[in-house]
């Protein structure tokens, strides 16, 4: 018995679903639009302002499915309603950041500038040089940039350089201790 699977998911006002017979999910709002394919044995109906998930089967592989694809729409209507948007932050003397074009331009203490592309359907902004906003409607394309982003540097538990998340506790080590 999935508890997630189960349980309806809210439709915001201005947020319209379609079904296709094949099981393509189109979910289209004021912040954009968004296609998936739902897995096969699981169904999406709509009632009023609802949306419900079904399984048509008990099999392993559909119990399995079920949750992760009402998760996988609950994400897709807010994200065209309201937008994801994680935030990273960048420590260190001389490291910076700045958006050209489509690029994320990064100096990060490297002997070159680090270019990351920007993907389409996703803004990135950089506020004070090291405060850098990713925003966009679909939720695992702006949490894979932003975890691109922090790979190339991540925080180091010594002096606590590198990019973090924004909210990202890093746990500090102590240094060498000096023999007297």
């Amino acid at each position: 018995m999935s508890r997630i699977g189960n349980k309806t998911i809210p439709l915001p006002e201005k947020v319209s679903v379609s079904v296709s017979d094949a099981g393509e999910v189109s979910v289209e709002g004021p912040k954009g639009k968004l296609r998936w394919e739902l897995p096969q044995g699981i169904s999406l109906s709509q009632d009023g302002g609802e949306l419900a998930l079904k399984r048509s089967d008990e099999a392993r592989r559909t119990r399995a499915l079920h949750g992760t694809a009402r998760s996988l729409v609950a994400n897709m209507v807010e994200g065209v309603s309201a937008g994801f948007t994680r935030r990273l932050e960048i420590h260190g003397v001389g490291f910076r950041a700045a958006v050209k074009g489509k690029v994320l331009d990064l100096s990060l203490g490297f002997s070159h500038p680090l270019e990351h592309p920007i993907p389409e359907g996703i803004s990135v902004a950089v506020e004070e040089n090291t405060k850098i906003v990713v925003e966009g409607v679909d939720k695992q394309a702006v949490g894979q940039f932003a975890a691109d982003v922090r790979a190339y540097y991540p925080p180091e538990p010594y002096k606590g350089k590198g990019v973090r998340y924004a909210d990202e506790y890093v746990r500090r080590k102590a240094g060498k201790a000096v023999k007297k």
